[in-house]
Order: C-alpha cells, then structure tokens, then sequence
C-alpha cells in the first residue's frame, strides 16, 4: 500500500498493536503456571504445569528437602514454580505500576527473559517456617536461596552438600 502524506496506512501499526495489547492483557491461567495469591501447590502436585515444567533435576531437590521437611513437622509447599513468558511478563508490569519504575520493580521480578523461573529453574517456597527449614538444611539438597531480598526464591545452584554460592542483593544483580 502506497504512503499518504509521509503516512504509512494506519492498519500496518495498528493491527500490530492490538494483537499486543489483547494478548497481553489476555488472562492467565494454569497453562502459564499460574497459581492464585494466596494459594500454594504441593511439590507433589502431578499434571500442573507449574511443576512438570520444573527442571528434573530442581523438581527431585525440592520434593526430597519437602519430605524431609515434612518428617521435622514442617509443612512445605510452592507458591509459584515454573511461568510462561506471558505470565512473567503480566507480572512484570504489575510490578512497574507497583513500584513506579522498571528499575525498582527489577528488585522483586525479572523480565522474561531473565526469568528463572520461565526456564523451570526456580521455585518460590512458603510457609516462612518452610523458606527458614531450607535455609538451613538446603545445600544438603543443592538448593540455595539466591536473592537476599527474596527469603522464599530457591533454585539449584550447587552439588547436594556443596557450598550455596553469595546472595546476589536482589534480581537486578542477574542482568
């Protein structure tokens, strides 16, 4: 289509922009990994693709440092896992409008496509008795808290009974 005045047809910015725009404020759902505030899911759970999603080897960790857990009377459940870009990008926003500006908001939560937890390589872990029992007892498993900011973020990120490296203050020490 020829150019008007300097102007390219308005369908040629206009239909790219819409299919933005409904995709992103499409809603979530379990697809994206999606778990309710408030809400947890067992580590246990089978057919979510919060946990099935999760990389094995992340998956194995968290389920034995639950039952262990578990067997000291404390309970152990996830709070998110594994996210879609979609959904990682919903968050993301919701955190700018939150915290008025992407540099604060990259404190609490990283774009897609920085995202551990978009690769599967992250869990967010609760009740706080479970984000201190792992504290304590996750590098037997090879699970560390990685974000000082964030006492519930676990990935794994050494050898079961291998040394945790340094927190990094928060996910902008990531990019």
């Amino acid at each position: 289509m020829p150019i008007r005045n300097g102007r390219a047809p308005m369908y040629r910015w206009l239909v790219p922009l819409l299919f933005t725009l409904t995709t992103a404020c499409a809603p979530v759902g379990v697809a994206d990994g999606f778990v309710a505030d408030g809400a947890h899911i067992s580590p246990f759970a089978t057919g979510l693709p919060a946990i099935t999603n999760l990389d094995p080897a992340l998956l194995r960790a968290v389920r034995e440092a639950a039952r262990d857990a578990a067997a000291d009377g404390v309970p152990m459940f996830l709070t998110t896992a594994w996210r879609s870009e979609r959904y990682q990008r919903r968050l993301y926003d919701e955190a700018i409008t939150k915290y008025g500006s992407e540099q604060e908001a990259r404190r609490f939560v990283s774009t897609p496509g920085h995202s551990r937890h978009v690769t599967g390589d992250a869990v967010d872990v609760g009740p706080t008795d479970a984000d201190d029992w792992l504290n304590r007892h996750g590098r037997a498993y090879g699970l560390c808290q990685t974000y000082a900011n964030e006492i519930w973020h676990f990935e794994l990120a050494t050898t079961p009974g291998g040394d945790c490296p340094p927190m990094r203050p928060d996910a902008t020490a990531r990019l």
